[in-house]
């Protein structure tokens, strides 16, 4: 089977999803994170990254899923941005799948939600569905509103 994309792979609320692995700068566990007042509730902080400062976004919020429970620490993924390094927090990382073209599919006209702009399509697997994350639009917060 020929294989023409991989992707860095994670759960997030018992959903699958992928980023283009060379989109990744690295995977790293949770982190101590300082709060930043006045920013959008996506934003849940910033983490120093060997000296790096780097915004980290709770993708559950960004995508309108439920919160994460208390007590289960988040992972890093690091991701490379055209603005530096923005750290996506996700429930548990997976593998690093190779799949074929062939196997993605656009999201449906029928998807709703915040999640209509932020995936780009689905990769179908054997007994389930990956779902890609535009990672340019995922970092992007022009449309995060910040608390009034």
């Amino acid at each position: 089977m020929p294989v023409d994309r991989q992707f860095c792979t994670f759960l997030l609320a018992g959903h699958h999803f992928g980023v283009d692995v060379t989109s990744v700068q690295e995977i790293i566990r949770a982190q101590e994170m300082t709060r930043v007042p006045l920013t959008a509730p996506v934003v849940r902080g910033l983490i120093n990254l060997r000296g790096q400062i780097v915004t980290a976004l709770d993708l559950r919020r960004r995508l309108g899923l439920p919160d994460r429970p208390d007590g289960d620490p988040p992972v890093n993924v690091v991701v490379r941005t055209d603005d530096g390094a923005v750290s996506l927090l996700v429930d548990e990382i997976g593998d690093v799948l190779d799949v074929p073209e062939s196997a993605f599919e656009q999201s449906p006209e029928t998807l709703t939600g915040p999640a209509r702009g932020l995936i780009r399509g689905a990769y179908k697997l054997d007994g389930r569905l990956l779902l890609i994350l535009d990672t340019d639009r995922t970092v992007d917060l022009a449309d995060a509103r910040a608390p009034d």
